[in-house]
């Protein structure tokens, strides 16, 4: 089995093969893109784009049919492939906006363009290098290595640039990925865009590379906050800023710092999460019911019901952006849960409660996940973040604990519907209850023998409550 390294090599082969074949015929070629840019800071790209230049497309055509079977990826576009190779090969081209949104473009495929005015179509100064497949030559014609040097976030033309709205999350995106600013003008320019015409996934494709792939996702919406665009599309979150917190619990300040500091939480413990997307959305809304729930009560802050008052805003947001059921029900009873495990931990409660807890859960582990980054997000970096961690060590201890415990009890026999109708029960509006009954003693550590006597005693009484006849002994 080829390793992920011997792929890559291979792909990068077949580049250079193409490129010279493309030097016997008249033309040049180029590595563009992230693959440029990310070679440059020494970071992973699976993603090869390669750009000929300088011959007609049926030569390259008739060059890849030599090499391999070709692919069409985009005829309008210029982009083709081969098979069995992680390898886009496009030719130069323009582009000119013709509707709104991130979908109506007029696409002018013309290999003989020129290497500066095709790189000008890219959207920021890094994402427009070149690099020559044959020679190494790296083309620079808007300064995009002194950007990634001073780590900016700069646009390389205001007309292109101010064509797709979509870009202004990019910028946002690739400042949180790799820890760089956003030009003034970038910024400018940014906050002078409508971008409620993009289509929701495409924003939150955007939304979930800053999730997933930065080490502080808040820069993401720090910088879109900046540029003033978080409130088209992240209204609830936006409304989170300015909403104060009692600082004997929250000396970090309002409810955005902390939901801020709770997702740069987070993305130090997405990589242990189930559903590391799901948790860290869940990090960003499990706050939202503040907004509405904040009120000064004898002088002092609360936000009593915040986590079920937060349900509704936290829908709307979700279903802005994608139609995942699944996600959302996660993110739903993540938000309504999170306060929980703290609470019973340190309230010294008894397991009978972290079992209920536990199985009102989608997933308990990540529900702990998301408890530890609440806790966490109170501070910020530096020595009182550590010390913050070491004081939530014992409380973390226990809440594992109560895990274990919870996982090894659902991983024993327990009664089901068969075994009820097995011992003489008769399916029915009293069915239902005796199963919740079994699930009850099944939390509770209750062997599978002892839960059927149980919920079969329980089942009797309840019958003949209903003045129903008694179920069969088995």
């Amino acid at each position: 089995m080829k390793t992920k390294i011997q792929a890559e090599n291979k792909n990068i082969v077949m580049a250079r093969r193409i490129a010279e074949e493309v030097r016997k015929a008249g033309g040049k070629t180029y590595y563009v893109g992230g693959f440029v840019r990310d070679e440059i800071l020494g970071r992973e790209n699976k993603d090869i784009d390669i750009e000929v230049h300088g011959i007609p497309i049926e030569t390259l055509e008739t060059i890849l049919d030599t090499l391999g079977e070709r692919l069409t990826m985009g005829v309008s576009f210029g982009v083709m492939g081969l098979r069995h190779y992680d390898l886009d090969i496009a030719m130069p081209r323009s582009e000119v906006a013709t509707g709104r949104g991130h979908k109506d473009f007029a696409v002018f495929v013309d290999p003989f363009l020129g290497a500066e005015k095709a790189a000008r179509r890219r959207d920021f100064t890094m994402n427009a290098l070149m690099r020559d497949v044959i020679t190494g030559e790296v083309l620079d014609f808007f300064g995009g290595l002194n950007d990634m040097e001073r780590g900016i976030i700069r646009h390389v033309d205001d007309q292109t640039f101010a064509e797709d709205p979509l870009r202004v999350f990019r910028a946002a995106q690739f400042a949180a990925r790799f820890g760089f600013t956003v030009a003034e003008e970038t910024t400018a320019i940014s906050a002078g865009m409508a971008v409620t015409a993009l289509p929701g996934e495409r924003v939150m494709g955007e939304l979930e590379k800053a999730l997933l792939k930065a080490a502080r996702p808040s820069i993401f919406f720090e910088a879109l906050r900046k540029m003033n665009q978080l409130s088209c599309w992240f209204p609830e979150l936006s409304a989170l800023a300015g909403i104060p917190q009692n600082p004997a619990y929250h000396p970090e300040g309002d409810v955005w710092t902390h939901t801020m500091q709770v997702l740069d939480e987070g993305a130090r413990l997405r990589d242990e999460a189930a559903e590391p997307l799901w948790f860290m959305l869940a990090a960003l809304c499990h706050d939202f019911g503040k907004a509405a729930a904040t009120e000064e009560i004898n002088g002092v802050l609360h936000a009593y019901g915040h986590e079920k008052k937060g349900l509704p805003l936290v829908q709307r947001f979700l279903g802005r952006l994608t139609k995942e059921v699944k996600l959302t029900k996660y993110a739903l009873n993540m938000t309504e849960l999170h306060m929980q495990p703290n609470q019973l931990a340190r309230g010294a409660s008894h397991e009978k409660s972290f079992m209920r807890m536990f199985d009102q859960s989608v997933c308990p582990k990540d529900l702990l996940l998301l408890a530890k980054a609440d806790h966490l997000g109170r501070i910020g970096a530096g020595a009182q973040r550590e010390n913050l961690a070491d004081g939530y060590a014992e409380t973390e201890s226990r809440l594992r604990e109560m895990l274990a415990l919870y996982q090894d009890r659902m991983s024993r026999p327990y009664v089901m519907g068969k075994d009820l109708m097995a011992a003489g029960a008769e399916p029915g509006p009293l069915f239902t209850d005796a199963l919740t009954y079994a699930r009850k003693l099944r939390l509770a550590g209750v062997p599978k023998e002892e839960q059927l006597a149980q919920t079969m005693g329980y089942l009797r009484k309840a019958l003949q409550k209903a003045g129903k006849k008694e179920v069969k002994c088995p």
